[in-house]
């Protein structure tokens, strides 16, 4: 895999992940809780939200083979999704504000941690798309599949330090850049989506 293969896959992670748009999350989730029990909830969440992620980048494919959906139609269907979730973060409610409101509705901060942190802030629908498609085992041989994990598991890395720092975080840049960031991140999204729906008309096709 070219190193930029690995950087738009890292890209396009980042963008459906979106770490800083996770932050204020966070912040809400742990609010008035221990420095321990704030590291706790984090490593919770990035951890669960990993195994999510690491079972679609397993199952998705076999999941689709089963069910003999071609990868050109989920291609079009996930850039579908990817889409209308991207005009989501870009038109409606950010990331922070709505998964912060969700996050008043649950009680045990072990609960928290899972929901809304993991699922669906960290580990979003897009996401999970994302995953399955990066990992096909009909486009990529199996270093590539890898390669293309790992990248994920180092974006889930550095959005575990972010969370850890998500103090300072939240002081430097506040909920509302966080808003922005997270705006910047559904337009990139949506750029993502449209070149999927694109390549899978294509290749549905055989253009």
């Amino acid at each position: 895999m070219q190193w930029e293969d690995i950087l738009k896959d890292f890209i396009y992670l980042w963008a459906v992940i979106d770490p800083i748009g996770s932050i204020p999350v966070f912040m809400a989730v742990t609010a008035g809780y221990s420095k321990a029990a704030q590291r706790n909830i984090a490593l919770r969440a990035v951890i669960t939200a990993g195994l999510v992620l690491i079972l679609f980048a397993v199952g998705g494919q076999v999941l689709l083979d089963e069910l003999e959906i071609p990868l050109s139609a989920f291609q079009i269907a996930g850039g579908l999704v990817l889409f209308l979730f991207a005009l989501t973060m870009i038109f409606g409610e950010s990331k922070p504000e709505a998964e912060i409101e969700e996050s008043s509705k649950v009680d045990s901060h072990q609960s928290k941690a899972v929901y809304p942190l993991a699922i669906p802030s960290i580990a979003s629908p897009g996401a999970m798309m994302a995953i399955v498609l990066i990992t096909d085992n009909h486009r990529f041989d199996l270093a590539q599949q890898l390669t293309a994990t790992i990248t994920m598991l180092v974006v889930l890395l550095i959005t575990l330090l972010l969370l850890l720092l998500a103090g300072p975080i939240q002081k430097l840049i506040g909920a509302s850049g966080a808003s922005v960031v997270s705006r910047i991140g559904g337009l990139i999204l949506a750029s993502v989506a449209v070149d999927s729906v694109l390549s899978g008309i294509k290749t549905y096709f055989e253009l």
